[in-house]
């Protein structure tokens, strides 16, 4: 069962402020009676400030009302009607220092293995600008002499999921990892 948040402070404002049994604190908080017990003697969390689960939308004043008036009502947590925040996937992500340098690696392996990508594709997937492409693409670029097409995926710039999206959008046949290049060393 779902437990309240800060669970010893929620039960000492249901001790402060409500008629209910230490058995059914005990049940809605996730502790032991003897326990709530303590509490309600000041043997247990001393001077901890209780925290209203009413105001933070955990409990509801009539299922309180309800649980008083039956000494067998379980206090029931309400579920929160909020949507959850949704993680960011769009815009420029940050990328360490240490991998900076990779960039042009996977630039070549993209120019190599997939042609038919378009520079901004390419610059979404591992966040790089387009005249670097082009640098890398002409050889033209300040470290052209050291650079070694490497899988970005195995770089670490982008995930599998994505460069599959980005393949399917623009309709070519992934190729898996590690498979370039073994085709390049032959």
């Amino acid at each position: 069962m779902a437990q309240p948040l800060m669970p010893k402070a929620t039960a000492v404002w249901l001790i402060e402020n409500t008629g209910l049994s230490f058995e059914q604190i005990a049940a809605f908080c996730g502790l032991h009676m003897l326990e709530v017990q303590a509490i309600a003697d000041g043997e247990v969390a001393v001077g901890m400030v209780g925290m209203d689960p009413v105001a933070n939308g955990q409990l509801s004043l009539a299922e309180i009302k309800r649980c008083e008036a039956s000494s067998d009502g379980r206090l029931k947590l309400l579920v929160p009607d909020l949507p959850q925040p949704v993680a960011r996937s769009k815009g420029p992500r940050y990328t360490p220092v240490t991998k900076r340098g990779d960039k042009p690696d996977a630039i070549a392996w993209f120019l190599k293995t997939y042609p038919g990508l378009t520079d901004a594709q390419i610059s979404r997937l591992i966040g790089t600008t387009k005249p670097t492409i082009a640098a890398v693409r002409d050889r033209t670029h300040w470290n052209s002499a050291n650079i070694k097409p490497q899988h970005p995926v195995m770089l670490g710039l982008c995930t599998q999921r994505e460069l599959d999206d980005a393949l399917e959008a623009a309709n070519i046949r992934p190729v898996m990892p590690g498979e370039g290049e073994i085709e390049a060393e032959e």
